[in-house]
């Protein structure tokens, strides 16, 4: 669901990247008055996973579709709201900066459509409330499923309306949201599957790393044997998996080729979308996940194992230098 410039105009393009920004500062804020050092290495390993996760399209049977993970609500489901939103921001910006994934310009928009849905209202409205009285297996499939549908339901329309607060005449907003939001439930109900697999390893291996759960069950793997077998399976999907990965459009270009007949609209002939493209062109050394001018498999390996490791890099590293959760309150 990564928007393309062409669909924003720079009007509707910097109030969501105002909005994205905002929640981004509430957040940071947010983060430094908790005090869990555990969540340091789990938001480099789960933003490396969403990374990874996020490279595998998986077919919507008779749509000619496909989709893939969001992961907001797996990521807030275990490192909280904020920490989890923090995490997204740093995903996306590698897919856009290194990778060409999404443009430059409908970043703020992005960021607000597939990650500010599903770490807030996925896990303050759904997860948390859920989970309130404790966890189980079946709580933990249904606030997965659930969020993962509604926050997605969420994203798509917003993506509806900022194209059509841009004017995009092409994707009228009647069918272009009739179209969008069918093929995002379909891929909704598969995030949440997938999200609800993985949080049930966590409740089974390292139940207190869930967010917002007063759990009692015993520990089955230590914390660094789980975040292990996280990470290895970001690096499986991400340098291997990934070959596998549909190669039908998107659910987003999906509906905009069945609106607009074409999957990619052309880019308005601005000088801040041919400032937007130049600097992605620049710094994206593996864009659309391969090696530049050619299509060899080896450039998705690769991209998937890279990219894993610099988000982990560039989340571990942002926690430590803005001193994430080591802000100790004082006593009365």
């Amino acid at each position: 669901m990564h928007m393309a410039d062409a669909l924003v105009t720079p009007v509707v393009a910097g109030t969501m990247y105002v909005a994205s920004t905002a929640a981004a500062g509430v957040s940071i804020h947010k983060v430094r008055l908790e005090d869990n050092q555990k969540k340091i290495p789990l938001m480099g390993v789960m933003g490396a996973f969403v990374f990874a996760a996020q490279m595998i399209n998986f077919t919507i049977p008779g749509t000619g579709s496909s989709g893939h993970l969001c992961g907001g609500m797996m990521l807030s489901a275990l490192l909280g709201p904020w920490a989890g939103f923090l995490s997204m921001i740093g995903v996306l910006l590698i897919q856009c900066l290194f990778f060409a994934d999404g443009g430059l310009l409908a970043l703020g928009c992005n960021v607000w459509n597939m990650a500010f849905y599903g770490c807030f209202v996925g896990a303050l409205l759904i997860w948390r409330p859920m989970m309130k009285n404790g966890a189980s297996r079946l709580k933990i499939i249904l606030a997965s499923i659930i969020g993962c549908v509604l926050t997605l339901q969420l994203g798509a329309f917003s993506v509806v309306l900022e194209t059509q607060l841009s004017g995009i005449t092409e994707l009228p907003f009647g069918v272009f949201f009739a179209a969008m939001q069918p093929i995002h439930l379909a891929i909704g109900l598969v995030e949440g599957l997938i999200t609800a697999a993985v949080l049930l390893f966590v409740y089974e291996a390292r139940p207190e790393l869930l967010w917002g759960v007063n759990e009692t069950k015993q520990s089955r793997m230590s914390l660094g044997a789980t975040l292990g077998v996280l990470g290895g399976i970001a690096l499986v999907v991400g340098g291997g998996l990934s070959l596998l990965a549909s190669s039908l459009p998107d659910g987003l270009e999906w509906a905009i080729g069945k609106v607009a007949g074409v999957e990619e609209l052309e880019v308005a002939e601005k000088a801040i979308y041919a400032a937007s493209e130049k600097v992605q062109g620049t710094l994206s050394f593996l864009p659309d996940y391969a090696f530049k001018g050619s299509e060899s498999a080896w450039g998705t390996t690769v991209s998937g194992i890279v990219g894993a490791v610099i988000v982990l890099l560039v989340l571990v590293g942002a926690a430590l230098l803005f001193r994430f959760f080591r802000h100790r309150q004082k006593k009365a």
